[in-house]
């Protein structure tokens, strides 16, 4: 009886040891392990996504830029008493930078 929970306990821990390599293939562990051990393409790698990452966020924040200038425009033009002059100032500011 000991030899038929033994196998039994054998099979199980085969069948989990297929699913985790199974599982570690899906993951490509092995493509990982060779990137982290070819460093130049490991650094080539690292810097195009630093390239993508600050030209992404150089985009984002011009779009964010514009948009809030567009918003400060139209409530200088609402003419809200003390907000109005406050947005009026910074749009006058912006304007005098964009033409030099």
């Amino acid at each position: 009886m000991a030899d038929g929970t033994e196998t039994k306990s054998e099979s199980r821990f085969e069948e989990n040891l297929a699913r985790v390599a199974v599982q570690m293939e899906k993951m490509r562990i092995g493509e990982y392990v060779a990137l982290l051990q070819n460093t130049r393409r490991l650094f080539f790698v690292n810097f195009i996504s630093g390239l993508a990452r600050g030209v992404g966020m150089a985009i984002g924040f011009s779009i964010l830029g514009a948009i809030l200038i567009y918003l400060l425009t139209r409530l200088s033009v609402i003419n809200l008493p003390i907000i109005g002059d406050f947005v009026a100032e910074i749009v006058r500011i912006v304007q005098t930078q964009l033409t030099r």
